[in-house]
This record gives structure tokens, sequence and C-alpha cells, in this order.
């Protein structure tokens, strides 16, 4: 697996987090994150775990803030969010899921390119593949392995999806919604 300079990602990561409490207002906490949580999310916040390296606090910024997109403009969004693992999962309700993961990479995808950051976009691909991939095994099988098992290099890049006017409101913890 190849990562990106972590200086950059620092670099990066300050200038995301400034733009998200900035632009939309949604404060960023780096702070604890009761385990196995490495963030957390309720529609107004964000909240980045402390002992993460910077590879990991970055994905987990634009990631919870691709989710925060969707959880404050489509309430269906935030029904996938909460289901709870386990049970038999359909190939359908699994789609369901990747595609909800998906569109918050793509999200986060456009919240970098708007912060004049074009030079992560496989980075990213990587990272979300990897994520779902995961999740998927998870949501099959309960089984919770090592993330990074699930990474491969070069995976599909995705497109950024242009970010909509939304107004950040609270709606659950999501310790409240998903285990993962």
């Amino acid at each position: 697996m190849s990562s990106p300079d972590p200086d950059r990602l620092r670099a990066v990561f300050h200038r995301v987090e400034r733009m998200i409490e900035d632009r939309w207002q949604i404060p960023v906490s780096v702070t604890d994150v009761p385990n196995p949580f490495t963030g957390d999310l309720d529609g107004r916040i964000i909240k980045v775990e402390f002992d993460l390296d910077v590879e990991d606090s970055l994905f987990i910024l634009v990631h919870l803030f691709g989710h925060t997109v969707q959880w404050n403009v489509c309430e269906k969004a935030r029904e996938i969010a909460f289901r709870k693992p386990g049970g038999v999962w359909s190939e359908a309700a699994l789609k369901e899921v990747a595609d909800y993961e998906s569109e918050a990479c793509r999200y986060s995808l456009q919240l970098l390119h708007d912060a004049g950051v074009h030079d992560l976009d496989q980075w990213v691909a990587d990272f979300a593949a990897c994520d779902t991939a995961y999740l998927m095994h998870f949501y099959k099988t309960g089984e919770k392995r090592p993330f990074r098992e699930f990474w491969k290099d070069g995976s599909p890049v995705l497109g950024p999806l242009p970010i909509p006017e939304f107004h950040p409101t609270q709606w659950l913890s999501r310790y409240d919604g998903t285990v993962v």
C-alpha cells in the first residue's frame, strides 16, 4: 500500500478542517472517541479520534463530512446509517449500504477539490474501496477484521459529487445507529 506524504496529509487535514468549520459551521473535534469507533458524527458535529495516524484522521474527517451532508439532505441516508448490522442482509440492502458509502466518498472528494486538493483522488478511491469491502464483510459475516486487510491499490477513481446546500442539524450520535 502506498501512502501520501504525512506532512502533505497533515496540511490537507488542517485546510479541510478549517473549511468545514468556516463554510458550514460544523465543529470538528479531535478527541477521544470510544472504541471501536475512529470518529463520530451527529449531523451537526464531527469528531475524529485523536490517537490515529494522519492518513486515517484525514480519511475519517472527509468521510464523516460526506455522511454529514447525506444526513442533512436525505432521510433515506439516515435510515441506512441507523440500520443495525447482524442477521441476514439481502443483496439489495448491501448494495444500498455500498452506494451510501460511495456517495459519502464522492462528497469527500468534492470537499477536497473545493479546498484546492486535486492530488488525492486515487487515495480517496483506494480508501473508499477498502472501507466498503470492510463493511460488506462485516455486514455479511458479523466479523470485524483488520481494516487494512481489505486495502487494494488502484481502485477505480470516483467522480466528485457537488455538495448541495444544507443546514447542519443534529440527528443522532452515530453510537445510536451503526456499530462499525
